[in-house]
């Protein structure tokens, strides 16, 4: 023990000076490193784990990872170990549950790591990253028809508190492949959920048989708010070192981003930081951004890293900071509509203010068909305005409405019981486009106007729309 002169990485201190939550003040500290790892050594012989969040001068800022209740200023030993945090990577890793450290908790075998790498990652070269593209097939047809993921990108999902955001999120993992029908390697980061919630999706991924290919880190409600920071970023580790290193698609599923702000919220007021918007730290765009932009493709390589974060918007309020910042640095972002869910549509896809920034990149001829985006552009158009009708109906009544306004309202009202709703149905991207056209032939052939008339005259036909008018009556 020493409150030495010459760093070392066995040198421990006795110099906690105050414990503030899950922060540590140790005082006296020489040649620590931001980053760096500590070990913990309490009074009654337990050992916890933590790192240092702040230096100032000889002062230490140490956040523990566990409860720091009991903890006597003056008995505690802090080490200093002299390196960041790790995690051990393998390709074994796949089918197993992990904790939000990333240490095995389903006793299963021990895993021996190929390489143990640095949870905060490295940036990859501007020069070296290559464009995302590739369509991505869901099963979703909200997604996949209208607001498509393409490999390498980072697509969000806005949800609310009570609204299907896990259940979308299992049947992507579930259904997702790209073209040529090969299936992902998932990465799923859970944080702050609850014990049911994790029951659900682990017999969820076991029952659609995705476990097996899925790497579970699992951060419960009742973990401590620390080990929340650490577990996107290690499971970022381990899908960035199955991409990379062993050539796999990798799609990370991050839930609740929500759960994982609140934590860092936490943190900042245990540290005494300046608030920013609605009490969170000022730095949350950057922390964001440093989870959000390990998502991509490097240019030699096959394997890619996409990303679904998931996100509960508290108040249903998009322009709360959450949702606000993650849809400036994410490309673009998939709402979920609590009006839709009261009317019993899964996925409750309001496709209105959803938005693929890089849809463009992944469809077209030779991607997916030629026709995807005049379709796509159509039926966006033709339900905006039956939504808009709704509310004029609402003041004047349907009587003073024309016919064509009138097919409109049918049309928007047969979009979301028979495209959106699709319950556990897994379609085929030609069943959700040809299911466009269906749709679009509720409509007048001269009211379309987004879709090259070549595809107009081969795939327009009202007979097919028939069924739609026979549900209505």
């Amino acid at each position: 023990m020493s409150n030495g002169s010459t760093y070392l990485a066995t040198t421990e201190y006795r110099t906690v000076g105050e414990v503030a939550g899950p922060l540590l003040f140790v005082s006296k500290v020489k040649g620590a490193s931001y980053n760096e790892m500590v070990e913990i050594h309490s009074a009654d012989g337990s050992t916890k784990y933590g790192q240092v969040i702040e230096l100032s001068g000889e002062l230490a800022v140490v956040q523990v990872f566990g409860p720091t209740a009991g903890l006597d200023v003056d008995k505690t030993n802090v080490r200093f170990q002299g390196e960041v945090a790790k995690m051990p990577c393998s390709a074994n890793l796949l089918g197993r549950v992990l904790n939000g450290l990333g240490q095995p908790i389903d006793g299963g075998p021990e895993v021996f790591p190929e390489e143990e790498r640095e949870i905060s990652g490295s940036p990859i070269n501007p020069w070296s990253r290559e464009e995302p593209r590739d369509f991505i097939q869901t099963g979703v047809s909200a997604i996949d028809g209208l607001n498509t993921l393409v490999r390498g990108q980072k697509l969000p999902i806005f949800s609310g508190a009570g609204l299907p955001g896990n259940e979308l999120a299992a049947q992507i993992v579930k259904n997702a492949k790209i073209v040529g029908g090969e299936e992902f390697a998932i990465v799923f980061a859970a944080m702050g959920i609850t014990r049911r919630e994790a029951s659900f999706f682990q017999d969820s991924f076991a029952r659609s048989g995705a476990l097996e290919r899925v790497v579970f880190f699992l951060n419960l409600a009742d973990d401590p708010t620390v080990e929340r920071l650490q577990t996107p970023r290690c499971a970022l580790t381990v899908a960035e070192f199955l991409a990379f290193e062993h050539d796999m698609q990798v799609l990370v599923i991050l839930t609740d981003m929500t759960n994982y702000c609140e934590a860092l919220r936490e943190i900042s007021t245990a540290r005494e930081e300046v608030p920013g918007r609605r009490g969170y730290p000022g730095y949350m765009y950057t922390d964001l951004a440093s989870i959000y932009e390990r998502a991509g493709r490097i240019k030699g390589k096959p394997g890619s890293v996409t990303q679904v974060p998931i996100l509960a918007m508290p108040d249903d309020d998009i322009t709360h900071p959450i949702p606000d910042l993650t849809g400036y640095i994410t490309e673009g972002q998939i709402v979920l509509s609590r009006t839709l869910h009261r009317r019993g549509i899964f996925p409750c896809i309001d496709v209105l203010p959803c938005l693929s920034r890089l849809m463009n990149l992944g469809i077209g001829e030779g991607r997916t068909r030629g026709d995807h985006r005049g379709v796509a552009d159509q039926l966006y158009a033709y339900y905006a305005e039956g939504v808009d009708l709704r509310r004029l109906v609402a003041i004047v009544g349907e009587e003073a409405l024309t016919d064509i306004d009138r097919m409109a309202l049918k049309f928007a009202d047969a979009f979301e019981q028979n495209y959106l709703d699709q319950k556990e149905e897994n379609r085929e991207l030609d069943q959700t486009l040809e299911l466009g056209w269906k749709l679009i032939s509720m409509m007048p052939k001269d009211s379309i106007k987004r879709i090259k008339m070549e595809y107009v005259d081969k795939n327009y036909n009202p007979e097919m729309a028939e069924e739609f008018a026979a549900a209505e009556s």
